[in-house]
């Protein structure tokens, strides 16, 4: 079944069953504890409509939403659990609370019958929905287009096993790439779909969504290398595992039945934190597309006083997962500024109008990439979209920066923050090694660190 018809079904059970739920107990509620008779009205209306919402509400902050197909049932089953005491909790306080009631223990007895009403109407669809999922992935029928890099015996070792398994893991098997001339001994088993040099094309060609990249954990350097390329796309990576590994339990062992590997996650930020984040960011673009609308219009006047040409500068960057986008700034350079090829700006740059000197030093060049926070293509903290220009040349140095394309670029970074506009590609290097301690340390607490130290130097004017 396709990700996103899965998802959304879940998403129309949820909603659907949680209605009925509410339905349910508010019929409870009327007649058990406030001893009316049931009777459809208003608030009854006005419960169908927003209760569901605060459920599905809680249960994206979860990541039930996330990648539906990689759910199993005990995930199910801990996910329903906990997002039905934090929505119980959150429904009291807000609905509940000022209940006219006899004694303490109704509410006890409402919170309870609340949570058992909403668990067991939520989890039959879902455990329904899931087992069906896990039943096509087991016999094989269903699984995630995977790909192996590596063509020696040790792949050929990692193949035969998870084919020879009774029971199917997931793994689709489209093909693989070889590292050298002589490893291809896959060749008569699955496709060959090329060097390892051309692995950023195989990916997106062939729509990949798990790699198992088939060396020995001994290679480190090697594998190193290769995990760079392939966090540039939403893969899941897999390696294998040497003693050290296993003895130190960061083997992945979410299925019982599968091979010992382990599973290379890269990110740091918990589920609900990243779902909060982007929540965030549609809230505080809103807000600010609106509030600030009399200052855009300034700022609009000035710069098209400043010099003939647009208001607005459209530049193609690399976002997330490798994808181009076109980000918003108001323009601060001349028209043409570029006719001799890309070019970095410096201290000094005489392209740069007097205007877009002020603008530069206080970031309100920035602002109307709140716009690109609106629609999907940056955050509001993120390390800072380059151009592909600029990032094959910096990936001949460093691959690591490839990283920094895993997650959805900022108006302002941490790199930003701390060494400001990079005049070079040694500098762009520099700046680089903040945003991966960024990115090796991303919470909601840092993100709100940065925006405090940005509001800073908008105001001091004080940036570079």
């Amino acid at each position: 079944m396709n990700s996103r018809f899965l998802t959304f079904l879940l998403i129309l059970l949820d909603w659907a069953f949680s209605c009925s739920g509410w339905a349910l107990f508010y019929f409870y509620r009327k007649t058990s504890i406030e001893g009316e008779e049931f009777t459809v009205n208003t608030s009854f209306y006005l419960g169908i409509l927003l209760v569901p919402l605060i459920w599905l509400f809680i249960y994206l902050l979860q990541g039930t939403y996330q990648d539906v197909r990689r759910l199993y049932r005990l995930k199910t089953i801990n996910l329903t659990f906990i997002g039905t005491l934090l929505g119980v909790v959150v429904i009291f306080f807000l609905l509940l609370i000022d209940d006219e009631i006899s004694g303490y223990k109704q509410y006890y007895k409402s919170l309870f019958v609340l949570f058992a009403i909403q668990f067991s109407v939520v989890f039959v669809p879902r455990f329904i929905l899931v087992s069906y999922i896990v039943k096509r992935i087991h016999s094989k029928k269903s699984g995630f287009k995977t790909l192996i890099i590596g063509g020696s015996e040790k792949a050929v070792e990692i193949y035969n096993e998870i084919q020879d398994l009774p029971k199917g893991i997931g793994n689709k098997f489209i093909g693989f790439v070889n590292i050298n001339g002589v490893d291809r001994l896959l060749e008569d088993k699955i496709q060959y779909l090329g060097h390892i040099d051309d692995i950023e094309n195989v990916l997106i060609n062939n729509e990949i969504e798990e790699v198992i990249i088939a060396l020995e954990s001994t290679e480190h350097d090697k594998i190193r290398s290769i995990i760079s390329r392939l966090e540039v796309g939403d893969v899941k990576i897999r390696v294998l595992p040497d003693m050290y590994d296993i003895l130190s339990g960061t083997v992945d062992m979410n299925n019982i039945f599968g091979a010992l590997l382990i599973e290379v996650n890269s990110e740091v930020m918990p589920v609900w934190q990243r779902t909060f984040k982007r929540v965030i960011d549609i809230v505080a673009s809103i807000i600010s597309l609106i509030v600030f609308t009399p200052m855009f219009i300034v700022l609009a006047v000035l710069v098209k006083s400043s010099s003939r040409g647009p208001i607005f500068f459209l530049q193609e960057r690399v976002g997330k997962n490798g994808r181009p986008f076109k980000i918003v700034k108001y323009r601060t350079m001349v028209v043409n500024a570029e006719k001799a090829g890309p070019q970095l700006s410096s201290s000094n740059d005489p392209r740069i109008t007097k205007t877009g000197r002020f603008m530069r030093k206080t970031r309100l060049d920035e602002f109307p990439q709140f716009y690109n926070v609106l629609i999907g293509d940056m955050s509001l903290v993120g390390p800072r979209p380059e151009r592909q220009f600029y990032i094959d040349q910096i990936v001949k140095i460093e691959p690591q920066f490839l990283e920094l394309t895993k997650v959805r670029p900022g108006i302002t970074s941490w790199g930003q923050v701390k060494y400001g506009y990079a005049e070079n590609v040694e500098q762009m290097l520099d700046r680089m090694k903040f945003d991966l301690l960024y990115l090796k340390n991303r919470t909601l607490s840092l993100d709100l660190k940065i925006m405090l130290y940005t509001i800073l130097i908008i105001f001091k004017g004080s940036g570079k």
